[in-house]
């Protein structure tokens, strides 16, 4: 994977794609490098609108990224929601 090459020759590649991300209104909350299927877990919150879909496109056309997004839902609330 190219991406793991870079991060081989430059590990604070990380922290570069990270100013990316802020650059598109994400802030890094958490950051931890995982072993399972995917290589790091980040978490982000929007700081204002959303960006277009053609913006984040082009941040993951570069091919060395592959992203899942999931909806985190407060224990709390998910409770109250079934009842």
């Amino acid at each position: 994977m190219k991406g793991a090459k870079t991060l081989k020759k430059n590990p604070g590649r990380v922290k570069e794609v990270n100013a990316e991300l802020k650059d598109m209104d994400l802030n890094v909350i958490d950051q931890y490098a995982v072993l399972g299927n995917f290589d790091f877990l980040t978490i982000v919150e929007r700081m204002r609108k959303p960006r277009s879909p053609k913006q984040l496109l082009k941040f993951l056309s570069r091919g060395s990224i592959k992203t899942a997004t999931y909806k985190a839902i407060p224990i709390d609330e998910f409770i109250e929601s079934l009842k």
